[in-house]
């Protein structure tokens, strides 16, 4: 879908190079400028799968030469992508106004966690704080709880790195129309505050409110994750009155006159201590295969690896390829072939070649 797209990515870490594969498996061609091998960063492998499908080059941007070349892919390419905070990339040399002077057309995406020019662009910070900030957090878990949210997804990937992705597709477009680049200045904790107008607009109909658990989809029985027997999950978020209805007809509730009060949020503590003590009655296999294919909106909870055995996966969503699981690319588009998963390049394996097609040495 975006042939003839050039990237260039500086080597960073989370959502950049995040988005920099997404834009790969979109078709673009991803140049990601690696640093010299210093040794692993903690908790990272040493061929990342977020370069699957990128040409990599290693050059060290401290330098005058290697600063050169940068510039020379950056008057190549239709998007930069870099994740330093605020500053870094201008101390170099190498910030939007040098880009845009060998290259009018750059779209030059940053990705930082608070923004470009914030109280906070100096400070350091995770995924975890940028959502807290945001009002992204707020709302996650069961009350009673500390809020907590699946790692990296709400922050870094859907508040950072589909954001970039979304400003950098947004300034190509405008880029090819006009003849002229913008800086994309993707926050986090913009990206993150912006997810949550789904809420809001909940909150606008007044069916959703500050106080945790009181709320139509944080508060409610049928809206929750049960434990079941053995340890397993199972997640329900029957909301319709129609699918509730089949919820308490496959339980054997559909008589009692408290289950029939969906909306009664009085009831909705005790009716979560009956659910709990029914779900932990049986494993969460039992239940997978009671609900399984009805509308009553029920689901087991998978690991990534179960998820892969699971029959959903015949669409291929999830593919392990040469010892490594991973997601297919997504959305899907028609007329395209069907996915390979894409080689991982080695950090510098394509250094040579892209030098000699800039004519460098």
């Amino acid at each position: 879908m975006l042939q003839g797209i050039r990237i260039l990515e500086v080597e960073g870490l989370g959502p950049g190079p995040f988005a920099a594969m997404t834009l790969a498996d979109l078709g673009a061609e991803v140049i990601c400028v690696h640093r010299p091998y210093t040794g692993r960063t903690p908790g990272m492998p040493e061929n990342s799968l977020l370069d699957r499908g990128k040409r990599s080059i290693t050059l060290d941007l401290k330098t005058p030469e290697d600063a050169e070349t940068f510039l020379k892919l950056a008057e190549t390419a239709h998007g930069l992508i870099e994740g330093f905070r605020p500053g870094v990339m201008e101390r170099l040399g190498l910030g939007p106004a040098e880009c845009h002077a060998v290259n009018p057309g750059l779209v030059y995406g940053r990705m930082t966690g608070w923004g470009q020019d914030s109280p906070l662009a100096h400070a350091a910070g995770h995924d975890l704080n940028y959502i807290s900030l945001s009002g992204a957090l707020w709302y996650a878990s069961n009350p009673g709880d500390v809020p907590l949210t699946p790692t990296t997804l709400v922050g870094d990937i859907g508040g950072g790195a589909m954001y970039l992705v979304a400003g950098m597709l947004a300034g190509i477009l405008k880029a090819k129309s006009t003849g002229e680049g913008c800086v994309v200045d993707a926050a986090i904790y913009d990206g993150s505050a912006h997810m949550m107008n789904l809420l809001m607009s909940i909150r606008q109909a007044g069916n959703f409110g500050v106080t945790r658990g009181a709320n139509l989809l944080d508060g409610p029985h049928w809206s929750r994750t049960y434990v079941c027997a053995g340890g397993g999950y199972v997640s329900v978020q029957c909301l319709e009155p129609k699918f509730y209805a089949l919820f308490l007809e496959k339980l054997g509730l559909a008589e009692e006159a408290e289950f029939q009060q969906q909306f009664n949020k009085a009831l909705w503590p005790a009716l979560t201590g009956r659910l709990a003590g029914i779900f932990a009655s049986q494993p969460r296999d039992h239940w997978a295969a009671l609900f399984d294919g009805s509308d009553a909106c029920v689901a087991p909870v998978l690991n990534p690896e179960e998820a892969q055995a699971h029959a959903m996966n015949a669409r291929g969503t999830w593919v392990e390829d040469q010892g490594v699981l991973q997601a297919a690319p997504a959305p899907r588009f028609s007329g395209q072939p069907e996915w390979v998963p894409p080689e991982i390049p080695h950090r510098g394996q394509h250094t040579r070649e892209i030098l000699a097609e800039l004519g460098r040495k």
